[in-house]
């Protein structure tokens, strides 16, 4: 009999992954300075501490050299490896990183990075753990939830192109990252790379990042399937690690079958080590049968049949989950004892990968745990669902209301969904996450399922109509008004009427007097505890603000920072605050304009808000109070901050916060003596009025700025180029390597409109192309990027 060597010993990379609980060793070759990990503060925010995890390899490892040493050579700023699940990505970048001597900031990627702030916060925590990142970075991170585009990304990138020394970071499992804002992040991080640093992105698909432009640009390394397939060689050196000897020309042949992927070749050891006689009888079978079989045969009959019913059972079950621990195994299974099975699976080697060094969590291998979920689709396709139920159910009793939610679509148990997000979607947005509440309502995109939880057709409306969707709001929100709802809302409602009354005094389609009676009609329904309360408060003092009732307005507004501080409605306090502010500069009170226009505007940047359109008047009102004391580069700065956020608003939704943020731009810019700025800035008032007209003591006053700006001498020089909302929506993206094509689909307009807008941003630009567009809008500061 052949003696056997522990599996452990010669498992590969692809099948162990990190192992959480030994500390990552580093090889180093005789170039590469040995490295004392130096103390580093302690992050303000939480990151999952097992993503940043190096893995260690085994012994028995198959040497990559090759490739390694292909790597090593290339000075290219972005690698990739894309090929299926068993191809070695990991194992590659692992042995590349005990070879290479610059650090590694490692990022194993899952599906929260689809969070653009989540992935930006585990990079800076990697880089972090190679050297202390600067107190800004840091702070610009910290919040629940930073403004990514304003904040997060420029500081990261900042941080990122003044490394000291040069570094690669490894984005393992890229193809994870599912949302376009998250690879516009990384196209992003690309662009702020040193000499001499890589970003890696190992994936399973092709990413949609700018390969094309990329290559073009002499700056990617690519590997693919054909890179990493296992040579005879190769294979021969994993089969005798597995103690299993084949001649050259069955491994050859057992190679060609498999096409060369490590992970068929790796079960193929693992079936022909069983005994010699079994072996010799598996290994011809497996030698001529093909790649799908061999592997799925094997798995199905030599490995899972050969389990006992209750290990199997537990395996294929517990196989639902993306991360197990006793306590979520007991409750899905609705039994007991999963710590212990959990722990006998670890010793048995069965594809289990610790995430922790307790040895509390664990999850599967991805095509260990892809075949389990086959076995039970086949077996107990009833099951499934049931599952899933209660993975969601431990969840929610948790507070992990995303992977609830997540557990829950997967049952098809939207009511489930539907209840989480009525219950916090707008205490979720409030607190400045707003792509995790979008992500959330997509599940309901969908008229029939809308009809059937109305409740979240209302939550989806007001959020749609504070993102700038006309369209979707106006949809979603007469949904909600004539689906039947049944049932009790979380402050204890049992109708959406007062609801629905608020989102359309805030939408204001009808005139002053009746968002001042929808208003009303919304705070005579909602209960105390109510989320929707300040939205339906706010709405009722801009109401009296717009019939230029200044001092009742002032008294509700007051009323409004209070109720909503009480139920955490942050952005609509910051909007109170600086409605405040406009009136008591309109009764000349400019200590208390002052005053509540530094407080609005604080309380945005410090609770990460200064990103959402709804916080532009708090902008604004700032840079008013910068002019007070002639801080002309302060204002000037704050006016283009503003102007970024402006996209964000819409003529046909919060037509009157779109208004006053136009008119109180004009009047900086007036004092500015910048004629073409408000000269443009006239041009969208006027377009603004043509579609709401109705819009009270606003129009009057658009109409005497129009005077003042007549009697205004125009400037051929003027530091601002007044571009319209539209154009400023597609100014970043001409930053991007984006054809008009592709920006069209983007912004769902036509390429012939993209290219119209285009041309009008360089002729007010004075420019002719697109790198001059954008190195102009960088100087007046309607592009943020770091220095």
């Amino acid at each position: 009999m052949r003696s056997r060597r522990p599996l452990a010993s010669i498992q590969p990379g692809w099948a162990r992954d990190v192992s959480a609980s030994s500390a990552p060793q580093r090889l180093h070759d005789e170039t590469s300075p040995v490295r004392r990990k130096p103390r580093v503060p302690r992050l303000p925010f939480e990151v999952a501490k097992a993503k940043l995890q190096s893995p260690v390899l085994p012994s028995g490892t198959v040497s990559r050299a090759g490739l390694v040493n292909r790597l090593r050579g290339s000075a290219l700023p972005v690698v990739t490896i894309t090929a299926p699940a068993g191809y070695g990505k990991t194992t590659l970048l692992a042995q590349w990183a005990e070879r290479d001597g610059r650090p590694f900031a490692w990022i194993s990627v899952d599906e929260h990075d689809a969070d653009p702030l989540v992935l930006l916060r585990h990079v800076a925590a990697a880089m972090h753990g190679l050297r202390p990142l600067d107190a800004a970075v840091v702070d610009a991170l910290a919040p629940p939830s930073a403004s990514v585009w304003v904040s997060a990304l420029p500081h990261l990138g900042a941080a990122l192109s003044t490394v000291d020394e040069s570094l690669v970071i490894v984005l393992d499992d890229a193809h994870l990252l599912r949302s376009s804002e998250s690879l516009e992040a990384v196209a992003m991080l690309t662009d702020h790379l040193v000499d001499g640093s890589t970003l890696v992105l190992a994936s399973r698909d092709t990413l949609e990042l700018p390969m094309t432009a990329l290559r073009t640009a002499g700056r990617l390394f690519e590997i693919g399937v054909d890179d990493l397939a296992l040579t005879p060689r190769d294979a021969q050196l994993l089969l005798q690690a597995a103690g299993v000897e084949l001649s050259l020309a069955e491994v050859s042949e057992l190679t060609g079958s498999c096409e060369g992927w490590p992970a068929a070749l790796y079960l193929s050891a693992l079936a022909l080590r069983e005994d010699d006689a079994c072996a010799r009888e598996g290994k011809r079978a497996m030698i001529h049968g093909s790649r799908d079989r061999h592997v799925a045969d094997y798995l199905r009959t030599e490995y899972v049949t050969g389990l006992r019913p209750g290990a199997l059972r537990f395996l294929t079950r517990t196989a639902v989950l993306e991360k197990l621990s006793g306590p979520v195994c007991d409750a899905v299974l609705d039994d007991a004892g999963s710590a212990r099975e959990l722990e006998k699976i670890a010793h048995s080697n069965l594809f289990l990968v610790p995430l922790d060094r307790r040895g509390v969590w664990y999850r599967y291998h991805n095509s260990f745990r892809d075949l389990l979920r086959e076995e039970l689709a086949e077996h107990e396709p009833e099951l499934v669902p049931v599952l899933h139920r209660r993975a969601a159910a431990w969840y929610d009793g948790e507070g992990d209301l995303e992977s609830a939610l997540w557990h829950a679509r997967q049952a098809g148990d939207l009511a489930h969904v539907a209840r989480i997000v009525t219950s916090v979607g707008l205490r979720v947005y409030y607190s400045g996450r707003a792509a995790t509440v979008e992500r959330w309502i997509s599940a309901f995109n969908d008229p029939e399922l809308l009809e059937r939880y109305p409740a979240v057709a209302l939550i989806g409306s007001f959020i749609h109509a504070l993102r700038g969707r006309p369209e979707h709001a106006e949809r979603w929100l007469r949904i909600a008004e004539t689906a039947r709802f049944t049932g009790k809302l979380p402050d204890g409602s049992t109708t959406l009427g007062p609801g629905i009354a608020a989102v359309r005094a805030m939408i204001a389609n009808d005139g002053v007097y009746q968002m001042i009676a929808d208003a009303e009609t919304a705070l005579s329904g909602l209960p105390r505890d109510s989320e929707f309360r300040p939205c339906a408060l706010i709405a009722l003092g801009i109401g009296y603000e717009l019939l230029g009732r200044n001092q009742r307005a002032d008294a509700i507004f007051a009323c409004t920072v209070d109720e909503a501080e009480r139920v955490g409605a942050t952005t609509t306090q910051i909007m109170a605050m600086s409605e405040r502010s406009l009136i008591a500069a309109a009764r000349n009170d400019t200590a208390a304009a002052e005053t509540f226009a530094i407080e609005a505007h604080t309380l945005a940047e410090e609770s990460h808000l200064g990103g959402y359109a709804t916080s532009s008047m708090a902008v604004v009102a700032s840079a008013r109070v910068s002019l007070r004391h002639a801080r002309w580069d302060e204002a000037r700065a704050l006016l283009a901050q503003s102007r970024r956020l402006r996209p964000g608003l819409s003529c046909t939704l919060l037509p009157w916060l779109t208004l006053q943020t136009l008119i109180e731009e004009t009047r900086a810019y007036l004092a500015l003596r910048d004629t073409a700025a408000v000269r443009s800035l006239l041009a969208e008032i006027h377009a603004l009025l043509q579609e709401r007209p109705y819009l009270g003591v606003l129009v009057d006053q658009a109409e005497a700025l129009e005077q003042d700006v007549e009697a205004m001498p125009r400037r051929e020089d003027a530091a601002e180029a007044g571009l319209t909302a539209a154009e400023l929506r597609l100014l970043p993206m001409l930053a991007t390597h984006l054809s008009f094509r592709e920006m069209g689909d983007e912004l769902h307009v036509s390429r012939n409109t993209v290219k119209t807008q285009a041309i009008s941003v360089y002729r007010k630009l004075g420019v002719s192309s697109r790198s001059e567009a954008i190195a102009r809008a960088v100087r007046l500061g309607l592009v943020e990027l770091p220095a």
